[in-house]
């Protein structure tokens, strides 16, 4: 597998506590990674060591080959790594226009209004008086239009009605086959084995289950989700 991203025995957390331990993985162009587990297992923690939020205490992030343990997240953001997080997604006093134009886009916006119609809608309304729900959307078309390589996406579905999150799948499947990387944190298993080609699972910061898609069965993640 040619690696988009390359994490080498990554170890980190907060301050001096570690909630992530001797994580390895790669994620190759147009692979979609399913990251799963229970609550407090450490994914958050692991995507926002990937995102840069976070100094590792141990180990090595490569993107496209090149080392990017030591760099910020906006210096990985703009080697192309973009990043959705569970919460905190949106800038509440701007519009959502403003929201989605906030960076260099690969694709104008409006390339999702017909899947997400209410966000064509409320263009000129302030994103913080939306739903949760909503401003979730708002948060994944803007990262759906970045011109990012890699996306890193910790539970967008959540709070997301059904049919969006349909859309949200498709949308998801559709960056895959133009060559992005994914890596995709979810709750939601029905959502993640849609779109997911391969499956890390985690408990207590550490790898308890990983696999293709075509290797890892339904009992097995179950298994891993009930430890």
């Amino acid at each position: 597998m040619s690696g988009l991203l390359a994490i080498d025995t990554l170890t980190g957390g907060y301050h001096d506590t570690n909630v992530v331990f001797d994580v390895s993985v790669q994620v190759a162009p147009g692979q979609v990674l399913g990251l799963f587990g229970r609550n407090g297992v450490g994914k958050t923690t692991l995507a926002r060591l990937v995102q840069g939020g976070l100094r590792p205490a141990t180990g090595d992030i490569r993107l496209g080959g090149r080392s990017v343990t030591g760099l910020a997240a906006y210096e990985r953001r703009a080697l192309g790594l973009g990043y959705m997080p569970q919460t905190g997604m949106v800038f509440d006093d701007m519009s959502v226009r403003d929201n989605l134009y906030l960076g260099e886009n690969r694709c104008p916006p409006d390339a999702y209004f017909d899947r997400f119609p209410r966000l064509a809608e409320r263009l000129d309304q302030k994103a913080g008086s939306m739903s949760g729900g909503e401003r979730k959307i708002l948060a994944f078309v803007r990262t759906m239009i970045e011109d990012t390589g890699l996306l890193v996406l910790d539970e967008p579905s959540e709070g997301v009605q059904p049919e969006n999150i349909d859309h949200m799948a498709d949308c998801l499947k559709e960056r895959a086959r133009d060559g992005a990387g994914i890596i995709l944190i979810e709750q939601n298993m029905t959502f993640l084995t849609q779109v997911a080609d391969s499956y890390l699972g985690l408990d207590a910061g550490r790898v308890c289950l990983r696999g293709d898609a075509g290797e890892v069965t339904d009992g097995q993640i179950k298994a891993a989700l009930a430890i």
